[in-house]
């Protein structure tokens, strides 16, 4: 059997999210020519890692960080961290 046969070269959802961020590229980028039958087992995948995986790894997360490093102000910049930190701490205490 061969290694793709089996999976030993598989890149996990997580990694390809990685690679399309640093391509800057939509991960819809690796689907295009791909079977819809084939799409759908990769969603399924991406959803059941997504489940699994820490707050780090997902989307939102490297969309807030992303945005939070374009703000150039360093004051502004500053203000709203301690904003995001204190809301957390009081969801915490609820």
């Amino acid at each position: 059997m061969k290694k793709y046969e089996r999976g030993a070269n598989r890149v996990g959802a997580s990694r390809l999210f990685q690679l399309s961020g640093i391509l800057d590229v939509p991960v819809s980028y690796f689907y295009d020519e791909m079977s819809d039958a084939v799409q759908n087992i990769e969603r399924n995948d991406q959803e059941l890692e997504g489940h699994k995986s820490d707050p780090l790894s997902r989307r939102e997360t490297l969309e807030l960080v992303r945005a939070y490093y374009r703000i150039d102000n360093l004051r502004v910049r500053k203000r709203i961290f301690e904003l995001v930190k204190s809301v957390a701490r009081l969801n915490a205490d609820d």
